[in-house]
């Protein structure tokens, strides 16, 4: 029986310590596996995101799958895929060029951090779903907006923590998930994100949800450079992650390093690749 070898490394995202950050898994390919195939590879490994690349001449096409779904944009899985193509695939280029869904995405090495540079996204205000306001409880956000996600705006970092997400109210949503936020108390805004229906209960940090962010919080404080912090209860502790953004034009900036926890490789057969077999 044919067997094909995958290679797939696990690569802790905007953190310099392993344990920490957010993980992703990151897959390089010979060429595109069917999209079940992926989704199934990205239930299995069960991250919040797994990224697979291609090679495109001097640059890499790019696709990211959750548990539950593929999505068009993603932070610290595209971190996790460029520390893997400047580490071990192309050490000899100081950045890499990924084409994606969210067209492409520029990500440079400075030292041990990267740099990406991201589509700033637009946010319109709107009342607030009935299922939002269920899924976030008291108090309610002072303002929402829509945008990729749901930015939920509060008015102090303390309401941000002590929001208790309903997650089966969230999962109605229509967009992708909801970003909830407010000014930092050691930091110029924090945030939190829920994504339940793309099984992301909450997200430990996540790059995406700052192209919206930064572009908000800089007309806001009138400044181009920020720092921002991300709350997350990961591996049930409390896991707070400060991340160096800014606003250059219609791109958000945003920094951080990255560590491997583990690398191997993913041994499927012509059956396994037969997503809808008989019987």
């Amino acid at each position: 029986m044919n067997m094909i070898s995958i290679p797939i490394f696990q690569v802790d995202a905007f953190t310099d310590r392993i344990l920490w950050g957010n993980p992703a898994a990151v897959c390089p390919l010979e060429g595109w596996l069917p999209e079940a195939v992926m989704q199934a590879i990205a239930l299995e490994n069960n991250l919040p995101e797994t990224a697979f690349i291609v090679r495109n001449g001097d640059a890499y096409d790019l696709r990211w799958f959750t548990p539950a779904a593929e999505v068009d944009l993603c932070g610290h899985a595209t971190l996790g895929a460029a520390y893997v193509v400047l580490t071990h695939l192309r050490p000899d280029w100081d950045e890499v060029t990924f084409h994606s869904a969210s067209g492409p995405l520029v990500v440079a090495r400075h030292g041990d951090k990267f740099g990406l540079a991201f589509p700033a996204l637009d946010l319109s205000p709107v009342e607030p779903p009935e299922s939002l306001l269920r899924g976030l409880g008291a108090p309610a956000p002072s303002t929402v907006y829509r945008s990729m996600d749901y930015v939920a705006v509060y008015d102090t970092e303390d309401q941000v923590r002590s929001v208790v997400p309903d997650q089966v109210a969230l999962s109605a949503l229509d967009l992708r998930g909801v970003v909830i936020t407010a000014p930092g108390a050691e930091a110029d805004f924090c945030s939190r994100f829920f994504g339940p229906k793309l099984s992301i209960p909450e997200d430990p940090i996540t790059g995406s949800a700052h192209c919206a962010l930064v572009p908000y919080w800089a007309r806001r404080l009138g400044k181009s450079r920020m720092r921002a912090q991300q709350f997350s209860p990961r591996l049930g502790r409390t896991h707070t992650i400060s991340l160096d953004c800014g606003l250059d034009g219609d791109r958000v900036a945003l920094s951080g390093a990255a560590r491997q926890y583990m690398a191997g490789t993913i041994h499927l057969s012509e059956d396994d690749l037969d997503q809808n077999p008989e019987g």
